[in-house]
């Protein structure tokens, strides 16, 4: 979490529940999903899986949809947002593998969904 005000009362709390979601999704959660320093707090993130799907939904309010980069490596998606007012890129880490190639993804009101199919952690090898 990034805040600009070394004396806020509240940085305790903030930092606790930072600890406590970091804990919770087992990875580097940022808060503000800001980058740039301009009004990246008005972007939240969900990732859900089922048994052959991940989708992540994104409010990005205010950012048209030519504004939008995402990108997938397999493991990660990044999701970046770049207007005249406003930054965003966000990086999370999907709770399981995925095919980048098979993603689809929808904008729809301010409302991002991306959805990915799950890739298999292992291949069987045959033994011949």
């Amino acid at each position: 979490m990034r805040r600009d005000d070394r004396d806020d009362p509240f940085d305790d709390i903030f930092r606790e529940i930072e600890r406590m979601m970091e804990e919770m999704t087992g990875g580097n959660v940022d808060i503000d999903a800001n980058v740039g320093g301009a009004g990246g707090d008005d972007a939240h993130f969900s990732v859900q899986e089922t048994d052959g799907e991940i989708l992540v939904v994104g409010d990005l309010p205010g950012i048209e949809r030519d504004a939008i980069d995402i990108k997938c490596d397999g493991r990660h998606l990044t999701i970046a947002a770049h207007t005249n007012h406003r930054d965003y890129e966000q990086r999370l880490q999907l709770p399981a593998r995925v095919d980048e190639h098979s993603a689809s993804a929808t904008f729809n009101n301010g409302v991002l969904e991306v959805r990915l199919n799950r890739v298999d952690d292992s291949a069987d090898i045959d033994l011949r």
